[in-house]
């Protein structure tokens, strides 16, 4: 097989050789106030999660905020902020009270926006103080099964035949699933209209609905799906097939050098929050990702568990941001 290799680009790059326009608007206000440990948690902790429901990090944050709350006797809820791939949920979030009170999971699009629109609500060095790393997932390439396409060689071939046929949804712009379909499109050397979405779980939907032909996805929303028959899956961007999708290639295998590309979560707390409630959560969120129950169910979802503390995901900042 012909080996198909596409050169490292920058995000703005990619996005400009899918012709896609990345405009922003986002705002946020500024609420200061006093942050102390005092004897907390003694009201509702707030999990604001910067996508829409039924995505790979609604997902994870849903699982960690139940036994958050069980395990530091106080209870946790996920708040759904989507918007401006990401930027408005992370902003908010960014200039909330450090008090613990205001707490951040959030996907890739933390080390991807950056780099990708002009201005952004939030420093991604400065505004957060990371607690973990919680896990990544590959991405997936996903079709209908009545479209007739049954490999990525097909889709090549269909979308080639019919430069005006196919669209393809993904989370919204910026995303890793947005940018893995930029880049299918300039090493298949393919058009697909990029149709892009508030978050992974309407991404689906839209699939599932026939509004779209082709969806890219981080692969817990589209697990189950896949697993059911409704979508079928024509190639993982991991570094490796996933474990119970052994019929499913990696792009790597299929001759796409360096075609790897995952989506990560993170979990993070406004910057100058209590040194004390940093390492509560930290501890408390990688004890319960560590138990063989919570670690089975998210690969079971689609989910590689990372469980690394504040340093794991600071590392991940520093390395990613610059790329």
């Amino acid at each position: 097989m012909q080996e198909r290799k596409y050169q490292h680009r920058s995000r703005r790059e990619i996005l400009r050789a899918g012709g896609t326009f990345v405009g922003l608007v986002a705002g946020a206000s500024f609420r200061p106030g006093p942050a102390s440990a005092g004897s907390y948690p003694d009201r509702p902790i707030k999990i604001i999660v910067p996508f829409a429901p039924g995505g790979p990090t609604d997902i994870i944050a849903r699982i960690l905020a139940t036994h958050l709350g069980q395990a530091i006797g106080g209870t946790a809820v996920v708040e759904n902020r989507p918007g401006a791939g990401g930027n408005i949920g992370i902003g908010i979030a960014a200039h909330a009270v450090a008090d613990g009170y205001t707490l951040l999971v959030t996907s890739s699009a933390y080390v991807v926006n950056p780099g990708l629109y002009a201005k952004i609500p939030y420093d991604p060095y400065k505004d957060f103080a990371p607690i973990a790393e919680l896990g990544t997932s590959p991405n997936v390439i996903l079709v209908a099964p009545g479209l007739g396409v049954n490999s990525v060689a097909d889709l090549v071939s269909r979308a080639k035949a019919n430069p005006n046929e196919l669209n393809y949804a993904s989370p919204g712009i910026g995303t890793t699933p947005h940018l893995s379909g930029e880049i299918f499109k300039i090493v298949g050397e393919v058009n697909l209209t990029h149709v892009p979405f508030s978050g992974a779980g309407p991404a689906i939907q839209a699939i599932l609905a026939g509004t779209t032909q082709v969806a890219f996805a981080a692969l817990p929303p589209a697990h189950p799906h896949i697993k059911s028959g409704a979508l079928k899956a024509l190639a993982v961007t991991g570094a490796r097939r996933w474990f119970d999708l052994p019929d499913v290639p990696t792009m790597v295998e299929l001759g796409y050098k360096d075609f790897i590309s995952d989506t990560f979560q993170g979990f993070l707390a406004p910057a100058k929050t209590p040194a004390a409630i940093i390492e509560l959560l930290s501890a408390k969120s990688i004890g319960i990702l560590k138990t063989p129950e919570i670690a089975g169910r998210l690969r079971n979802d689609g989910f590689e568990v990372i469980a690394n503390g504040p340093d794991g995901m600071r590392k991940r900042i520093d390395d990613e941001v610059p790329k």
